[in-house]
């Protein structure tokens, strides 16, 4: 399983920690930046991470800023994105079973890296239970980007 990983500044210690767990784990990944502690944009990292994984280029994706929000949003406006901003191991498995996510995104100001290995752990070893109801909810999900793409 190929990883995209992306941080701005306030994520950079925790990218290194998520760097040197996938290794350790045998996950393949692409490292979008950022490398610097230096103030940056997250959306210049966050952006082609979520571009990655909707293209099949990478098969999920990782994004961490200081709380992960910012990173979410921006992964989630990329069209067949599903994002999840998880700070437990339940979501992060519920979002993969429910949701099929293909993001995860965190905070590094909020977890520590023992966390951080857990929740990462439960999002890449968890599967889509599929079903019609998991499905239909993520169709119309699928409908509301189309809905309101740009063309």
């Amino acid at each position: 399983m190929k990883i995209a990983i992306a941080c701005d500044h306030g994520g950079l210690n925790l990218k290194k920690a998520l760097k040197d767990y996938l290794t350790r784990n045998g996950y393949e990944y692409v490292d979008f930046g950022t490398d610097s502690a230096d103030s940056c944009d997250y959306p210049d990292y966050a952006l082609p991470a979520a571009e990655a994984v909707a293209r099949g280029d990478c098969d999920r994706g990782i994004v961490i800023c200081s709380t992960g929000i910012g990173v979410s949003i921006v992964a989630n406006k990329v069209p067949g994105i599903r994002c999840a901003h998880c700070h437990d191991t339940y979501c992060a498995k519920y979002t993969r079973y429910h949701n099929d996510a293909n993001m995860l995104a965190f905070g590094e100001k909020c977890l520590g890296v023992g966390m951080m290995e857990e929740i990462v752990t439960a999002f890449l070893t968890s599967e889509f239970e599929g079903g019609e109801r998991h499905t239909r909810r993520i169709a119309k999900i699928g409908a509301i980007e189309e809905k309101y793409s740009k063309k």
